[in-house]
């Protein structure tokens, strides 16, 4: 065979091999391209379903009973000290969550003497997105209860009690009934047949579903949100760090030149017969 000849053997083997690479190489890339095309699909559903979800969260509820002297626009707000106190605190915070126990645990009793003082007035937005996050429905429970204790007349103690014996954000104790019950022992007067049966009952689930879903829609994104006659103040006022003592600063520079208000019985307040305290605190959803 002529040297001629086998070259061209060679040449043509060469072009088959290149060939059959080719073909292997396309085969492998429309593999790669239906696999994808599958993940997208599943990812797509996954995040279709996640945006059904959310809607469901955010689904607009109306509470089919709110604690009594709840204020604010649908009764979402707990208000605790003087109605006509000359400042008015802001709180968001989450039964579970764990920087609002530090909050609680450092500031409830500077907070507590300023409503005693007549010199604040602070409304709770008690919210319950941590269950949504980990797993359990100790926020939705704990706050039904807290509310159950302002239908009482006892919010103020029974909330700073919890606080005080707040799990672990990854333990569920709140989700426990029988736990929250047993911390209202601990508040002289709420320990009733009446308190017991809107525990059990989840009497205030509703509520609690609509004040989450009002934080849901404002522009606060986490907890503990804290604010004076409307401004920021936690985990700063401008330059200056939170602590109790620059908190007592900030509230009589507030005041200064303004008439006290007259607090009720342990810092709680009766059913006012206004909502002239949130209008120092418009709501982020305003306009």
């Amino acid at each position: 065979m002529s040297e001629k000849n086998r070259e061209g053997k060679r040449t043509a083997r060469e072009r088959m091999q290149a060939q059959r690479a080719a073909e292997e190489a396309a085969s492998r890339r429309k593999k790669k391209l239906i696999v994808g095309g599958v993940v997208l699909a599943v990812i797509a559903a996954a995040v279709v379903t996640g945006v059904v979800v959310q809607n469901q969260r955010s689904k607009p509820e109306t509470p089919t009973a709110a604690p009594a002297g709840t204020i604010g626009d649908k009764n979402l707000v707990i208000p605790v000290g003087s109605a006509n106190a000359p400042s008015v605190l802001t709180v968001y915070e989450d039964p579970r969550c764990p920087a609002c126990g530090i909050f609680e645990r450092e500031f409830s009793p500077t907070v507590d003497q300023l409503e005693d003082a007549g010199k604040i007035s602070t409304n709770y937005h008690i919210v319950s997105f941590i269950d949504r996050a980990v797993p359990g429905k100790g926020s939705k429970t704990a706050a039904n209860a807290l509310a159950c204790a302002q239908d009482a007349g006892h919010f103020r103690d029974y909330h700073d009690v919890l606080y005080r014996n707040q799990p672990d954000e990854t333990s569920d104790a709140f989700g426990d009934k029988a736990v929250l019950l047993n911390l209202a022992k601990q508040v002289n007067g709420l320990d009733t047949p009446a308190f017991q049966a809107c525990v059990n009952d989840n009497k205030f689930g509703g509520w609690v579903s609509s004040v989450q879903q009002d934080f849901d829609k404002s522009s606060y994104k986490s907890t503990p949100t804290v604010l004076l006659n409307g401004q920021p103040i936690y985990p700063k006022n401008g330059s200056e760090e939170i602590t109790p003592a620059n908190l007592m600063k900030w509230v009589d520079a507030a005041n200064q030149g303004k008439q006290l208000g007259t607090p009720g019985s342990n810092g709680q307040t009766p059913a006012p017969t206004s909502t002239a305290s949130e209008a120092n605190n418009p709501s982020p959803n305003a306009g």
